[in-house]
């Protein structure tokens, strides 16, 4: 186990209320070299037809996209198995993915593309059969902010073991901050790297907390992973050095984290480079 206040199984076994699977995702592999950039991509591109209709589309959604805003889905239902491979091979693999757990025991899987604020995300069942298959525009997953939104909101804070220190009033913090979060307001984090806790606090502040629906895992210079709570509005952000060291651990009230989404110029930025790739392939 690692030290911290969400601590990652060695085997990654389930987390949570619904079964969160590990943050390796079995998205469609993706392709190291680009076939677009193959002397066979000219005959590919003519089988594909949807694919030269729909990446206008994404153009459009991504130059008028803003933070804020609800997710914009594309569904990829009738796209033959080259057209899949052709989406794959444009959206790239990104740094940043999720899975989400929802009602029914459907899981939720996204990838970022190399563009930010566009997402992969693909829908199975209880039987690992996919369900529904889309390219989403949006800073973050729209099925990861509705099931934070499912989360209950109570808090209930039992007796503190043998040990802790400081997580009694940490708890408290977090129950009145949660309490009376809406939407739209700033969040609050809470650093427990800079606070003195004990293996007792942090293993009471799990228990109470535990761990709910969503988790994200960002890989770049280092690694994030943010993992909602069974407490609607917590959230916990961990960064992790090269070496899987935890470097910051914090607590984040609010919203879906901001690590976790695309700002408003990403979605410009990605709109830019999607024309380009549009207008020298599919034109």
């Amino acid at each position: 186990m690692k030290m911290g206040f969400w601590a990652a199984p060695e085997d990654d076994a389930p987390l949570g209320l619904l079964p969160v699977t590990g943050p390796e995702l079995d998205l469609a592999p993706r392709r190291k070299v680009s076939f677009l950039a193959t002397a066979d991509a000219d005959d590919m591109i003519a089988r594909c037809p949807k694919v030269a209709d729909l990446l206008p589309q994404l153009v459009a959604a991504l130059q008028t996209q803003r933070a804020g805003d609800p997710g914009r889905w594309f569904d990829l239902a009738g796209f033959s198995a080259d057209e899949l491979l052709v989406v794959d091979d444009v959206l790239g693999e990104g740094e940043v993915a999720a899975t989400i757990a929802l009602p029914n025991d459907v899981i939720a899987q996204a990838a970022e593309s190399t563009m930010a604020g566009l997402w992969r995300v693909r829908f199975t069942g209880p039987d690992g059969a996919l369900i529904a298959d889309y390219v989403e525009v949006s800073a973050v997953p729209e099925a990861a902010r509705r099931a934070a939104a499912m989360v209950p909101t109570d808090l209930a804070i039992g007796m503190p073991p043998a040990g802790a220190m400081n997580v009694m009033p940490v708890l408290t913090e977090i129950g009145e901050r949660a309490g009376t979060f809406t939407p739209g307001d700033a969040g609050h984090t809470i650093s427990l790297t800079l606070l003195p806790m004990t293996e007792a606090d942090i293993a009471f502040l799990m228990a109470t907390l535990g761990s709910g629906p969503v988790r994200f895992v960002s890989k770049g210079y280092g690694t994030c992973r943010v993992q909602a709570t069974a407490v609607r509005h917590v959230w916990s952000v961990q960064f992790f050095n090269s070496t899987d060291a935890i470097l910051l651990d914090t607590i984040e009230i609010g919203g879906v984290p901001v690590v976790a989404e695309a700002a408003e110029d990403d979605f410009r930025d990605s709109a830019a480079r999607l024309k380009e790739i549009e207008e020298a392939y599919f034109r």
